[in-house]
């Protein structure tokens, strides 16, 4: 296991495999990752150099990985990336983050190539907000969501960003269908990184009086350490997860991630991009497993406490 300058373990990698996304979603913060000067992201990870990029992290004891975009199901590859992913010794855990729009047609391979379990984008109930908000279909991720749940990955967990004037009015409703479709419920506060402070300003909503209404509800309660003291409230039920934003010193404290950009950059921080370490340039050019050890260790000792209270 590898720690980083604070006494933090690095135990979770988080591999955006594109930026492509066939939604347009407004509040999107693309793991951090900005286009390039033309505006544009043009470098792609292989299937191979993901695999062997994964592998490189596990030998150094992560055992968690995410795939997240833009939108993973986009990658014709998908398949094979998650099952080299999944044959790894060592990965204990494999998730994806996804809009559910192509999920109902592929939740069966993803599972059978060893996906464990799936985070789906799922802002709204009402089918007019959902196409006003993200300009998709609502149907397609209900289907997806069915079906993930159907062919076993577990837990399939909802990602519901709350919006002021938009869906906070919904969180009853999103409630309910947790509990009727057998899926655990996330609700996020807006994070303020990759969009305007206006947009931030207007529909940022605060989860307090939520956290303490379900608080009062819950049979138990349980904080998970490991990912930034997050509350999970034990409903009869179902479960409901709050995410907080990032912006306090308790949630960096307890951070244990690294993420890898869709150009292949390690980055350490979700909000800074003046310390990210290139690896697929160095592995394009021939550099042995060692070389690349020393850059992920690299990028971990780059990783600071964004928000510090000292």
């Amino acid at each position: 296991m590898i720690y980083d300058n604070f006494g933090r373990p690095v135990l979770n990698l988080r591999i955006s495999v594109t930026q492509r996304c066939n939604l347009n979603c407004p509040y999107c913060h693309r793991e951090g990752e900005t286009p390039s000067s033309t505006g544009s992201f043009k470098r792609e990870m292989t299937t191979e150099e993901i695999i062997q990029l994964t592998k490189i992290a596990v030998g150094l004891g992560i055992s968690k990985a995410k795939l997240t975009g833009g939108e993973p199901l986009l990658r014709k590859d998908i398949l094979q990336i998650v099952e080299g992913m999944a044959n790894l010794q060592g990965l204990k855990d494999l998730s994806m983050t996804t809009n559910g729009v192509h999920l109902g047609f592929l939740a069966k391979d993803l599972k059978q190539k060893g996906l464990i379990r799936v985070n789906i984008s799922f802002p709204s109930l009402d089918a007019k907000t959902y196409r006003n908000l993200m300009d998709g279909e609502l149907r397609e991720v209900l289907k997806g969501v069915k079906t993930a749940v159907d062919v076993g990955l577990h837990p399939v967990k909802l990602n519901m960003l709350i919006l002021k004037g938009i869906n906070d009015n919904e969180i009853e409703k999103m409630l309910s269908f947790a509990e009727h479709s057998g899926t655990i419920l996330q609700l996020i506060e807006l994070e303020p990184v990759n969009i305007s402070q206006d947009y931030y300003e207007q529909h940022h909503f605060n989860l307090d009086a939520t956290q303490k209404q379900l608080k009062e509800q819950a049979l138990e309660v349980r904080t998970r350490k490991n990912m930034q003291n997050r509350k999970v409230y034990f409903l009869p039920k179902t479960k409901v997860e709050i995410v907080k934003p990032i912006e306090n010193t308790q949630f960096c404290r307890r951070c244990t991630r690294l993420r890898m950009t869709s150009d292949g950059k390690l980055k350490p921080c979700l909000m800074r991009n003046d310390n990210l370490v290139d690896i697929l340039g160095p592995l394009r050019n021939g550099a042995n497993d060692k070389e690349l050890e020393s850059l992920f260790i690299e990028a971990c000792k780059r990783r600071k406490p964004y928000w510090n209270s000292n």
